[in-house]
């Protein structure tokens, strides 16, 4: 075995195994019990205080929504408005300019949804005062937002009959000082060490090998880099996301880095079977969600590293595998994992450029976004399994003659209304965001073009770089194919509305079940009780993610990547 397999088998272990204990932790964090972090109390009864909150005030799960909306509105706003005028600014040593209204219209979202989709480079884009206060702030909240959701779902699903799901604001400052804030220092000064930089310094002047002169941006990278990937964000702080070697110095340090994007993600599915006190369905889904991870992980580790074909037929040995748009310090195969750990989750950072790799490989990043729930963002990953799982259960009632049950709880025609509009509004604004953008680049493509062009890869390709920029955005992931000339109004304006739609109704939906699920009547189980602790009902599970969602792409699949892999 070659180190290069060995290192992709290293990193999945090593995330299998710290998700574990995690998972029970942050089980306890939110059922109230006793931890090791209690001495933040202090700190989170003063941020209360201080807001007027009420952390122990019950909510049900419309104020529960009501809360979270209304404070996402309020970031939204508050990014417009500092992304905009960051040139006049503080902490803002290079100079940057503010950005145009469409195109902070975009970040702003970007951010606040967690997806962090960039149409602008990272360290000429921003100002370190935009850096922390827009971009490493949400960065923050947004992922305990996801966090918070679920942890409010959990508490409506553990209840055998209740009107509130718990505190949202509880909830939020928990996940920020409990779990994100404490790994993110650890990771943080692991970086740091690395040597990726942490300060307020400008542009430095180096001086080349070749003896040239460079300007090199510098600035509060290992802060902000260590929470994009914990918190499954993933906007570069450099242009080039985690290739840029400031980013990514060292192969340890793209180890530790791949793992922070599954860990919180892994162990939020353990935490689920701890909180409800069903282990065993926690571990039902933990599994479900771990083949299909192995899986992508095996078709992208294989394809980057056995190359091009068409170089094989030109008579020109690829040793390491398909290295353009690699990284030589990680190689192919350490892309090939990154590729789907990053789109398995909504993290959205890049250790080499998905525009580059091959066509299956590319059709994998696009499936694990276009499904959405295998491990997924944190806390919404596991959400969206969950409304399949509410879809699976209520088909498998059908199969065998009973009334569905999840949890002791009837599913019945609301919920299941409920679950097939969330599960289809993903394929609708994906597929047809791609068909609006196909048409104008056929008929009129003036309408949304920038000087010299929006698309540099016409054909099958050219396709699947528009078809990439929609599923990511609707996943709330952030990669792309980077062939398009993104900052113009067109796909400014029309990313951030997929961005907003994929982050909301999905959560919208998914509480209004859980609530409507915790007010109805617990219904002992017995004899006849449909078990999804299973592997039956696991593998029921992934026939119908499969059926629902994956094949709903399969046409347009089968026009870009599939179409592209087979005219090599």
């Amino acid at each position: 075995m070659n180190t290069e397999m060995l290192g992709v088998i290293v990193q999945v272990v090593l995330m299998i195994a710290l998700s574990y204990p995690l998972g029970k932790y942050i089980a306890k964090v939110y059922k109230g019990e006793k931890t090791w972090l209690d001495f933040m109390k202090p700190l989170e009864k003063l941020m209360f205080r201080l807001s007027g909150i009420n952390p122990d005030e019950e909510m049900s799960w419309k104020q529960f929504l009501k809360a979270m909306l209304t404070v996402n509105l309020l970031w939204f706003v508050w990014g417009i408005l500092l992304l905009v005028c960051q040139g006049v600014l503080p902490l803002n040593p290079d100079g940057n300019i503010g950005q145009t209204f469409h195109q902070a219209f975009n970040t702003s979202i970007s951010f606040m949804v967690n997806c962090n989709l960039q149409h602008y480079s990272g360290e000429s884009g921003l100002t370190y005062f935009t850096q922390l206060f827009v971009v490493m702030l949400f960065q923050f909240i947004t992922a305990a937002t996801g966090m918070a959701v679920m942890a409010g779902i959990m508490k409506a699903l553990a209840a055998k009959s209740t009107k509130t799901i718990g505190n949202f604001w509880h909830y939020l400052v928990l996940s920020c000082t409990r779990i994100l804030l404490p790994l993110s220092l650890v990771v943080g000064l692991f970086l740091i060490t690395q040597g990726v930089p942490m300060g307020f310094n400008g542009k430095a002047n180096i001086t080349t090998m070749e003896g040239s002169k460079q300007m090199v941006s510098q600035g509060p990278a290992a802060a902000i880099v260590a929470i994009k990937q914990l918190g499954t964000n993933g906007g570069g702080f450099f242009g080039a996301n985690s290739a840029h070697p400031l980013e990514n110095p060292t192969y340890l340090t793209n180890m530790v880095e791949c793992l922070a994007i599954l860990l919180i993600p892994m162990a939020m599915t353990f935490a689920f079977g701890f909180y409800i006190n069903r282990k065993k369905l926690g571990y039902t889904i933990f599994g479900v969600m771990l083949f299909a991870v192995l899986v992508g992980i095996s078709v992208n580790v294989y394809q980057e590293s056995h190359g091009n074909p068409r170089i094989e037929q030109m008579g020109i040995a690829q040793h390491h595998g398909s290295m353009e748009g690699k990284e030589v310090r990680f190689g192919a195969a350490a892309t090939g994992l990154w590729s789907v750990a990053t789109t398995a989750t909504s993290n959205g950072s890049v250790n080499g450029m998905h525009d580059s790799m091959m066509p299956l490989s590319g059709m994998v990043e696009m499936l694990n976004m276009q499904i959405n729930c295998w491990f997924g963002g944190v806390g919404v990953g596991w959400m969206n399994y969950f409304t399949f799982l509410i879809i699976a259960v209520f088909i498998s009632g059908l199969m065998v003659g009973r009334t569905p049950e999840f949890l002791c709880k009837k599913v019945e025609a609301r919920e299941m209304k409920i679950a097939s509009i969330i599960a289809l509004i993903h394929p609708l604004i994906i597929l047809t965001g791609t068909a609006l953008a196909t048409y104008f680049f056929i008929h009129a493509p003036e309408f949304v073009a920038k000087e010299g062009g929006w698309l540099n890869n016409p054909g099958y390709h050219g396709m699947g770089e528009m078809f990439y920029e929609f599923t990511s955005s609707a996943a709330n992931n952030g990669s792309g194919f980077e062939g398009l000339g993104d900052n113009t109004p067109f796909w400014n304006i029309s990313t951030g509305i997929v961005m907003i739609i994929g982050r909301y109704l999905p959560i919208i939906g998914q509480v209004a079940i859980a609530g409507l699920l915790a007010g109805k009547q617990y219904v002992p189980e017995s004899s006849g009780t449909l078990k999804t602790d299973t592997g039956t009902f696991g593998v029921m599970t992934f026939v119908v993610i499969v059926i629902v969602a994956a094949l709903s792409f399969f046409p347009a699949q089968a026009l870009s990547t599939i179409a592209e892999h087979l005219s090599l």
